[in-house]
């Protein structure tokens, strides 16, 4: 789309007067050996958009190909920095994310190391609790054997009385 007005509008003038021939910069040969001299392009706000031009308004061949050239150019120099600030824009993006990837990393690391440390702590407090427990099993396994000595030494006694009615327990003084 060159224009949204209609080609009929002959105020502005056609910006593109190469394009009235149906031909490209790369339909012919003639135009890839041709240097311009001059590295401004070179526009013109006279030219109508009359498909039959007066005699006054025809160019010469030679400035037509100048213009198609000097457009061609033109596009490759606007494309040529389009793609520079595009790169830099993604070596920006780049950038950018891998400062947040440092960051994250960062942290992380903080994160890491603090659980780290609860852990170490809780392993710690994990085997004190170990120790004291078996600690704790062997004290009540002693109890036990106490509280049975105990009981086999009450319940002697609560024998022992009768002990001494059995006849066979008897003992003749002599």
């Amino acid at each position: 789309m060159l224009s949204a007005l209609p080609s009929s509008d002959s105020l502005l003038g056609n910006a593109f007067p190469a394009f009235d021939y149906a031909l490209g910069p790369w339909d012919g040969p003639e135009f890839f050996s041709f240097k311009p001299t001059s590295p401004n392009p070179v526009t013109s706000s006279s030219a109508s958009d009359d498909p039959n031009p007066t005699p006054a308004d025809q160019k010469p061949a030679s400035d037509q190909s100048n213009r198609v050239v000097s457009l061609t150019e033109e596009r490759k120099r606007r494309r040529m920095i389009s793609n520079r600030d595009s790169a830099r824009r993604s070596r920006m993006r780049k950038q950018r994310h891998l400062e947040n990837l440092r960051n994250q990393t960062n942290l992380f690391r903080v994160e890491n190391r603090e659980l780290n440390n609860g852990f170490q702590f809780l392993l710690h407090h994990c085997n004190r609790l170990r120790t004291e427990n078996e600690w704790l099993r062997s004290e009540r396994t002693l109890l036990r054997q106490k509280l049975a000595d105990i009981n086999q030494i009450l319940l002697f006694r609560q024998l022992q009385p009768f002990s001494t009615a059995w006849p066979c327990n008897i003992v003749m003084a002599e």
